[in-house]
């Protein structure tokens, strides 16, 4: 999600060190005592502008949440949703999503989420896309055995591409959607490109893939 230069963006970052964790290399292999307690952690890589990872922090406050993004002024409209809701469970991080080894350990997150990935389109960027088979590799590293990525998507070609990464990787597809709002798929938590897309009438593709 691309979005303009806020001004102020770090700063506001810098000044909540509760819910950012600026140095997350630090914390690697001790996120259970960064929250305080032993519960799941779940991350979501590109998380936007924070829709999707608070509205399932609310839903789910026995799971640890962390949203990551690269793009300083998006990961500062995060940070303003977190602070409104005051979420004890979340934490965000401005990390790149291919570099997630240096953060977490092997097995410490419990399941990832990609919504609304860069379909990043042309063939000369395939490795660019978060479903990529190295960026495959890295969730599996920090995944515990059997771990599961769930991706949502309204791009058919990425979702497509997808589906084949994960197969050509070994993954299990357990459960596929092609018409996720037409399902009865319950508890979906949509993010701020969903709610827009869904109000255009535009499908939204969801599945739920295993290592």
């Amino acid at each position: 999600m691309r979005v303009r230069k806020r001004k102020g963006a770090e700063e506001h970052l810098e000044n909540h060190p509760q819910y950012v964790i600026l140095e997350p290399e630090d914390a690697k292999g001790r996120w259970q005592e960064v929250f305080g307690n032993t519960n799941p952690i779940h991350i979501e890589v590109g998380s936007g502008k924070g829709g999707f990872i608070t509205g399932m922090a609310k839903q789910n406050p026995d799971i640890n949440y962390i949203g990551i993004d690269i793009q300083l002024s998006v990961l500062s409209y995060a940070l303003d949703k977190v602070l409104e809701a005051d979420l004890p469970n979340v934490r965000l991080l401005r990390v790149d999503g291919s570099s997630l080894t240096n953060y977490f350990t092997d097995g410490e997150i419990s399941l990832l989420y990609l919504n609304f990935s860069d379909p990043w389109p042309k063939s000369r960027h395939e490795k660019r896309r978060l479903t990529y088979k190295d960026f495959l590799k890295t969730y599996q590293a920090i995944l515990p055995p059997h771990g599961q990525l769930h991706f949502k998507t309204d791009n058919r070609g990425l979702f497509e591409y997808s589906l084949a990464s994960f197969s050509q990787y070994g993954m299990t597809l357990n459960q596929v959607w092609l018409d996720l709002h037409a399902s009865n798929y319950e508890g979906n938590v949509m993010t701020e490109y969903e709610a827009k897309f869904a109000q255009k009438g535009q499908v939204i593709y969801r599945v739920e893939a295993q290592f």
